[in-house]
């Protein structure tokens, strides 16, 4: 990233290869929208060209990186909330994206719906607490990168944790 900070291209487009494809993994998980995901990765890689003077050399990228694409899918779901023309429903249904594939059509439809199930519980959730537990369990990041990408304090990142897997417990038991 220093090398990026001098305006080095080179270095840039190796850090977008090293890059692209967990925030793209983290937008689609937010946004649940593979499109919406694709655009919003591209404006994060901007973004992050454009402020390349603020990362604190010596910093963990990951954090840095994950802040500015949490951001930018906050703006992107308050925007389609404003402007619901399709409903949200509808559109993390459109851009869903489940493979298949397997040792046995009956394990992979077994395996393609628990996904199913699993990733409406998770939609379902309000977003701050869908942030906080994609994060955690599809990033693996710890409370305090999670609490730089999101803005807030490490307690209330374990509290949204705690919300989150709760409300999953009950819908998932649901659902069973």
């Amino acid at each position: 990233m220093g090398r990026v900070q001098s305006g080095d291209e080179a270095a840039f487009g190796r850090l977008l290869e090293r890059w692209e494809l967990p925030v793209k993994g983290l937008l689609g998980r937010l946004v649940l929208n593979a499109a919406e995901a694709e655009e919003l990765a591209q404006d994060t890689f901007v973004r992050v060209w454009q402020q390349r003077e603020k990362y604190r050399p010596g910093a963990e990228f990951r954090p840095w990186v994950f802040a500015i694409a949490v951001n930018l899918a906050r703006q992107r779901l308050r925007w389609w909330r404003r402007r619901p023309v399709v409903s949200l429903d509808a559109w993390a249904e459109a851009g869903r994206d489940l493979p298949g594939g397997g040792p046995t059509a009956g394990a992979a439809l077994e395996r393609r719906e628990l996904a199913e199930t699993v990733q409406r519980a998770v939609a379902a959730l309000p977003p701050d607490l869908r942030e906080a537990l994609v994060l955690a369990e599809y990033e693996q990041l710890s409370h305090a990168d999670i609490s730089a990408a999101t803005g807030g304090t490490a307690k209330a990142v374990e509290s949204r944790l705690y919300r989150a897997r709760a409300q999953l417990r009950r819908q998932l038991g649901r659902e069973a």
